[in-house]
């Protein structure tokens, strides 16, 4: 038997997401614990197209794409333990609550988003989690969401 991954690199986090650049915002899970929690890393430079015109010589990440790596993270930390990858699996948005933005997150800085599970299981498709996103231990934003897993037929989670 296997043991269960405990971190994505970005090689697998492409053969679990269909996110490419510019919209791939996780770098890396440095920690998985099943589909209770992940901790994924993204490494935020000023060669990000926002950062064109959010602002012009003030760049800040806007607030839905820290929300969108939150998110990002969760999909890696179930596909990664449910061994989703190479499936084409989709995930959406359904819902996002008690949204939160703490810090603003520039060009240089590390974000670490820390995602849990709220609701949810193995072989469901609503799925509900909460995350915060850190920069040198300050929060940057909070937020619950919820998202809904589409499996393309033939590949069952």
């Amino acid at each position: 038997m296997t043991e269960p991954r405990t971190e994505a690199n970005i090689d697998l986090i492409q053969r679990l997401l269909p996110h490419r650049y510019p919209f791939l915002l996780v770098d890396k899970v440095v920690e998985i614990d099943g589909i209770q929690s992940a901790k994924g890393i993204k490494c935020v430079t000023m060669n990000e197209p926002h950062f064109q015109g959010h602002f012009p010589g003030n760049p800040i990440m806007p607030g839905v794409t820290i929300i969108e790596a939150m998110a990002q993270t969760t999909a890696v930390m179930v596909g990664t333990t449910l061994g989703l990858e190479d499936q084409n699996m989709q995930i959406y948005f359904m819902a996002i609550d008690k949204c939160k933005f703490r810090r603003m997150v520039r060009p240089g800085d590390v974000l670490e988003m820390k995602v849990e599970l709220v609701r949810g299981k193995p072989g469901g498709k609503v799925w509900k989690f909460a995350g915060e996103a850190t920069v040198e231990g300050e929060l940057a934003a909070e937020a619950e969401f919820t998202a809904m897993m589409d499996m393309p037929k033939g590949a069952e989670a």
